[in-house]
């Protein structure tokens, strides 16, 4: 196996963090709003946007966890300026308020990162109606709704607005045991390329942000670790190592920065060459 790639310092609470790379304030005066941000991969982007200088907004459907990541961004963080909305993604109407409300009380949005998903592993003949309806609607269903809500605050911005959409490399590959989400991320590949020529001329920049597996998150548990695989998955990794969450949030930040003013429609694989290497094992 190769030597794992360079790794960080732990948090108190077991998290490694990659070594900071950007300048302080990079995102100053920037307006986020983050979904599925109260743990994982969402909260680890709204980590390193509020320690940049940006005014943070997660969005998630439970209360007691938005309430749980506040508090605990909060106290890294005094003087973060963050904000919590509980709000289903599925569901057009209340995000479409949920976001107005957003851009009426700033004056605008900055950045969109859809990062709210659902997935779990089950063979496609097992897969019922409803699983698979759900999974479509979190995943591609949510992803239309919080970018229609937010384009008038996006075209607002100074800096130029920026989307960014979680999905996933099997989106180009296929994912057997996972064609729900595979299928609805691969919705999502060409939603972005959509918007990113339809609303280009607004200065808005769209991308795709790809992970691979990340350490530590719900979602290698239930797909890797939980099912007895995750031993075989890191065998399919180039660089020998899972993914940290900074190395997804880290991409957001740079695509959020004048580092991403040209930069759109493209797809920001960030997996560790898992999905090079896949193939061969």
């Amino acid at each position: 196996m190769n030597a794992p790639i360079e790794a960080a310092q732990s948090r108190n609470d077991g998290t490694e963090r990659r070594p900071r790379i950007f300048c302080d304030n990079l995102l100053g005066g920037r307006i986020a709003l983050i979904t599925g941000g109260s743990s994982g991969i969402g909260l680890g982007i709204a980590r390193l946007y509020a320690e940049l200088g940006a005014t943070v907004v997660i969005l998630g459907r439970r209360e007691e966890r938005l309430a749980s990541a506040i508090d605990q961004l909060s106290g890294e963080m005094p003087d973060a300026e963050l904000v919590a909305l509980a709000v289903d993604v599925r569901n057009h109407l209340a995000i479409r308020d949920s976001v107005n409300g957003v851009i009426q009380r700033f004056g605008r949005l900055d950045i969109l990162i859809n990062n709210a998903a659902g997935n779990f592993h089950c063979p496609t003949e097992d897969l019922s109606e409803n699983a698979w309806r759900t999974v479509i609607d979190i995943d591609l269903h949510g992803t239309f709704n919080c970018c229609q809500a937010a384009l008038a605050g996006l075209k607002a911005s100074a800096h130029g607005g920026r989307i960014m959409n979680i999905t996933v490399p099997q989106a180009l590959s296929g994912w057997p045991g996972s064609a729900h989400a595979a299928s609805a991320k691969a919705g999502v590949l060409s939603l972005t390329r959509s918007l990113a020529v339809e609303w280009g001329g607004y200065g808005i920049r769209v991308n795709n942000v790809l992970p691979g597996p990340i350490a530590g998150t719900e979602g290698l548990k239930r797909l890797y670790e939980d099912r007895g695989t995750a031993v075989h998955e890191m065998k399919r990794m180039a660089l020998g190592s899972f993914g940290l969450v900074d190395d997804i949030a880290n991409a957001c930040a740079f695509l959020a920065s004048p580092g991403g003013d040209f930069v759109t429609g493209c797809d920001f694989m960030v997996d560790g060459g898992r999905w090079l290497k896949r193939g061969w094992v």
